[in-house]
């Protein structure tokens, strides 16, 4: 369990850093991904990441409406 909980920090840590990267806030992502079909609020966004356990669906289409160019594995 240790394991998988370090993966979910990692993934955390990374998501949260590229929004700041890009000054993305929650509202702003909720509003793009509400665009292209995906009913988000700030509220969701926040509880699917301070829980650290957010579906593969919702991590990619977040980085791509940050126009987050390529996520590697080493950067996790």
């Amino acid at each position: 369990m240790e394991a998988k909980n370090e993966w979910a920090k990692r993934a955390k840590r990374f998501f949260k850093a590229e929004l700041k990267r890009r000054d993305v806030t929650y509202e702003e992502l909720a509003r793009r991904l509400t665009a292209m079909g995906i009913e988000e609020t700030e509220g969701s966004i926040t509880v699917k990441v301070n829980r650290g356990t957010f579906p593969t669906w919702f991590f990619l289409a977040s980085m791509q409406e940050i126009r987050c160019p390529a996520v590697r594995v080493e950067d996790l």
